[in-house]
């Protein structure tokens, strides 16, 4: 298989009153075309950051960004605006990314005006029809506006926004997370059809671990801006190997009356991510930490075959040779 977008060494840095604020810190991925990468981490870890910088919605600070080989680091904006007929983006709230002031038909035919992929009103309205059907929006709908439906709704019209353009990278931030549990499958279901059907290639980005297993085919944790670990889906929940991932999984309900799970309760306070010094992040909630880990940041390595982790006593933690 052939590699979509590849990124190797991104950085975003906001700048604040008290120095710089590390939202991605030095992160590298590649993914395969029609292949889902999964990013997952808690609220703030920069995940979502991420997302938006490979799209150029942000400009990163440092490192390069590739799509299908071809380097996108730099871009004007006559460039960004190609681009981003290939790259496109579902956002996590289906209402505030909606123009309240737009019918679901002119949502959805925004694009194909602005790219003038259509040659007259007779066939944008069949185009527009056909992504609406494609999604599973009733016809009857086409004149509604977004404040009228329910979320379940509203989302599938930010994934026929999506699929306007035909793209071949779509980033999904968080694109269930507002949605009711029945609604949630609807959609993850649908998004996993359209990718079999038109060859899609997904950064999923989520903190719903259950989520992610489902959709993923890798899965890359995050944590203050940091890889911590990067594997396969199968993988990650056979071998979890950093003591965060571990403690993400171990927060995972189980769907059982009566059964009980020893949990692995995080403690200690979160560093802040501004002007962060050298060490591991996590140290300072990790049980296994030692003096080394608050100096010196670990390598991302790998420590088992396509299992990376950055954890100086990944090795001696896990009992691997």
């Amino acid at each position: 298989m052939s590699i979509l977008v590849e990124v190797k060494n991104l950085k975003k840095y906001f700048r604040t009153a008290k120095g710089y604020l590390h939202a991605v810190d030095d992160v590298s991925f590649k993914v395969e075309k029609g292949k889902t990468l999964g990013i997952v981490g808690e609220s703030g870890c920069g995940k979502s950051t991420l997302g938006r910088t490979v799209v150029h919605l942000l400009e990163r600070t440092d490192g390069k960004i590739f799509f299908e080989g071809n380097d996108i680091s730099d871009l004007n904006s006559k460039q960004t605006k190609a681009i981003r007929q290939d790259m496109q983006m579902i956002f996590q709230d289906p209402f505030s990314s909606l123009d309240p002031r737009m019918s679901v038909s002119e949502i959805i035919a925004e694009p194909l005006k602005i790219y003038r992929k259509c040659k007259n009103k007779s066939e944008l309205a069949h185009e527009v029809s056909h992504l609406m059907e494609t999604v599973g929006l009733a016809q009857r709908l086409a004149n509604s506006y977004p404040h009228e439906l329910d979320g379940g709704r509203r989302q599938r019209i930010g994934v026929a926004r999506a699929l306007t353009l035909k793209p071949k990278l779509i980033i999904c931030d968080e694109p269930v997370s507002a949605l009711d549990v029945s609604i949630q499958a609807q959609i993850l279901n649908l998004m996993q059809d359209l990718q079999e059907e038109r060859n899609l290639t997904y950064l999923f980005i989520t903190h719903n671990l259950a989520v992610v297993k489902h959709v993923s085919d890798n899965i890359l944790v995050m944590y203050m801006g940091n890889m911590v670990e990067l594997s396969s889906s199968e993988e990650m929940f056979l071998n979890r190997l950093h003591p965060y991932t571990k403690a993400l999984l171990d927060a995972v309900p189980i769907p059982i009356v009566g059964e009980k799970k020893n949990r692995k309760l995080l403690k200690g306070e979160i560093t802040s991510p501004i002007n962060p010094k050298p060490g591991c992040r996590f140290a300072v909630r990790c049980d296994y930490a030692k003096d080394k880990c608050h100096s010196v940041t670990p390598p991302f390595e790998e420590v088992r075959p396509n299992h990376f982790v950055a954890c100086h006593y990944c090795r001696e933690i896990n009992n691997l040779s």
